[in-house]
């Protein structure tokens, strides 16, 4: 199954998303959290298929989670970073190669890589289950 974190400080946005990923990609385990701090010892524990993280984030910035994340061996292709944030201070912060993908989260088309993200580890799910 594959294992996501999503953590996010605004409670409807996080709702919104792990409601979707549950009822579009039912082999993807969704994990939440809505404050920073608390998604470090998940984050620890590893195991994580796809960590989802918010950039602006009171107490842990998304940018401070990210390098937890690395730094306790997470493959940075597995971190996705999301974000009110227009595209060129993403990509000036987040360059290409950096992680998975840096997304603003209110763009439709950005959703769109998002969706394709869950897909992938759901079909991934799919063929673990076969086996």
């Amino acid at each position: 199954m594959g294992k996501i974190l999503i953590v996010d400080d605004d409670p409807a946005f996080l709702k919104l998303l792990s409601a979707f990923v549950e009822e579009s990609y039912p082999l993807l385990q969704v994990m939440t959290c809505s404050r920073p701090v608390s998604a470090l010892n998940v984050i620890r524990e590893g195991g994580l298929d796809l960590l989802v993280l918010d950039l602006e984030m009171p107490d842990i910035d998304g940018a401070k989670l990210f390098n937890f994340a690395v730094e306790t061996g997470m493959d940075p292709k597995r971190i996705v970073i999301l974000s009110g944030r227009d595209a060129d201070y993403l990509h000036a912060n987040f360059p290409l190669g950096t992680c998975l993908a840096v997304l603003n989260k209110y763009e439709v088309k950005q959703k769109a890589v998002l969706e394709m993200v869950f897909s992938s580890l759901n079909r991934k799910a799919e063929a673990r289950q076969e086996v």
